[in-house]
């Protein structure tokens, strides 16, 4: 029977195409030709190179050979790497299999860790790898269509999202503040205020430098180790409207005081309502209130030094980084925005979106997103229902900060962490767990809800 992809009436035998080669465009036509379902995996390469790979491979690690921390019992992506292990991940499997010494961290042989997604893929009867780049718009015949082409999209693919999405929805390039948690913030120092009480006169916290600190911040500012670009990032742009806040200070010593840093319209509760020689404002960056962006931090600072400099800012001394700032090339477009709950564009929901495009950060995140757009894109396929995961769990997490959670006005690349999460209701009339004990019974209660989950999922599908 026919299956309706919004008005489009989509034969379930004709193929579902997914473009990019990478580790999200593989994941997600694994996902969707395990599912019994025809897909056409397109890939550019070797007939068109990008900067950074070198090979035709599929799956090709251009940077670390890192899937980073495996602690599923602690660590936000070592949650989110046992989720997909339980939601039969190929790029999981791979990496597993290709394993090599890490410690407590997963890292494989790059070579033959993409040699194994590249056999996989290839040798799956049900999926058919075609040579070449989409220069254009997705073919109307195409009736389900996966971008996953990351942050190398080529320019074509680029201006055929940018005209779905709008110019002011696809970035190129991150300049990323860093993010903290709101729990690590010292409220006997920093204080919530908006300039002038404007909004509801709590939108912003504040950390407040005296002019002594404010110029020893700025000399360390400008003596701290930055990160070089790499060869494939060298004609990355500047704007002068988001400069790496090292930069503003080259310019002037004075210059992030009448900038970023700036005091006026602010009152210093725990100073008499004086007003400081310079304040750092903190902006809430995702609905549940956890995480706070550094308003204008974007940098290029080694991320040991970011974190050694950003301690000192008052207010900050014990602050824990959900994300580090960086500038360096990308492509993602302003997921909050432009797509829905199942990561289709809102304006052509025949197209949707998988991995680092969709503005997820990491190699294991950007699979994550490829992997559940191939399972909703087999379940519309197969007129089954298919639910999101819960939030609680990290794939859920991460899903719902792409797709709502995070605000759009400062939507940047994210990695998963617990800072996503929902916070923990109080239990038995004690208020729930702080610090390390936080992230444990997060970490239950996320493989916890995703076996509830799988096992609603599997009734759903046959009844």
């Amino acid at each position: 029977m026919p299956v309706y992809l919004g008005e489009v009436m989509a034969d379930p035998s004709s193929p579902v195409h997914v473009i990019g080669g990478g580790l999200a465009g593989c994941e997600a036509a694994w996902q969707l030709a395990h599912a019994g379902q025809p897909v056409v995996l397109h890939e550019m390469r070797p007939l068109r190179m990008t900067p950074a790979h070198t090979s035709a491979r599929l799956a090709e690690l251009v940077c670390s050979n890192s899937f980073r921390s495996d602690d599923a019992a602690a660590n936000a992506v070592g949650v989110l790497h046992a989720e997909m292990r339980r939601l039969g991940s190929l790029i999981l499997a791979c990496a597993d299999a290709e394993r090599v010494p890490a410690g407590s961290a997963l890292a494989v042989d790059r070579e033959r860790f993409s040699t194994a997604v590249d056999n996989a893929v290839v040798g799956h009867p049900l999926i058919t790898v075609s040579r070449g780049e989409i220069g254009g718009p997705p073919p109307t015949d195409w009736t389900s269509v996966i971008i996953a082409t990351g942050p190398l999209t080529s320019a074509p693919l680029a201006e055929t999202l940018r005209t779905l999405t709008g110019a002011d929805a696809l970035a190129f390039f991150d300049a990323i503040a860093p993010i903290v948690y709101r729990d690590s913030i010292d409220f006997s120092v920093a204080w919530y205020q908006s300039r002038w009480d404007k909004g509801d006169g709590r939108d912003y916290i504040n950390c407040p430098f005296d002019r002594e600190g404010y110029e020893t911040f700025v000399a360390a500012l400008l003596a701290a180790e930055k990160m070089p670009f790499r060869d494939w990032e060298q004609d990355t742009p500047y704007f002068e409207g988001c400069l790496p806040i090292e930069v503003m200070a080259e310019r002037g010593r004075d210059t992030l005081a009448f900038g970023p840093m700036k005091p006026v319209g602010l009152r210093n509760p725990h100073a008499g309502g004086g007003r400081a020689h310079a304040v750092v404002q903190l902006r809430q960056d995702n609905a549940l209130g956890t995480l706070y962006n550094i308003v204008g931090f974007q940098t290029k600072l080694k991320h040991a030094e970011q974190v050694r400099l950003f301690r000192t800012i008052p207010g900050l001394a014990h602050a824990e980084f959900a994300r580090l700032g960086g500038v360096h090339r990308n492509t993602f477009v302003n997921s909050p925005r432009v797509l829905d709950g199942q990561l289709r564009l809102r304006a052509e929901p025949r197209i949707r979106l998988g991995g680092q495009i969709t503005g997820c950060e990491g190699y294991v995140e950007s699979a994550a997103m490829g992997l559940l757009a191939g399972r909703f894109a087999a379940a519309e396929r197969r007129g089954v229902p298919f639910d999101p995961p819960p939030a609680t769990t990290a794939i859920g997490a991460l899903l719902r900060h792409i797709t709502g959670g995070a605000s759009a006005e400062t939507y940047q690349p994210m990695n998963v962490n617990f800072g996503l999460f929902p916070a923990l209701a109080p239990t038995g009339g004690k208020r729930p767990p702080r610090g390390a004990d936080r992230k444990r019974e997060m970490a239950r209660r996320a493989l916890a809800d995703l076996e509830e989950w799988i096992g609603v999922q599997a009734v759903s599908a046959v009844g």
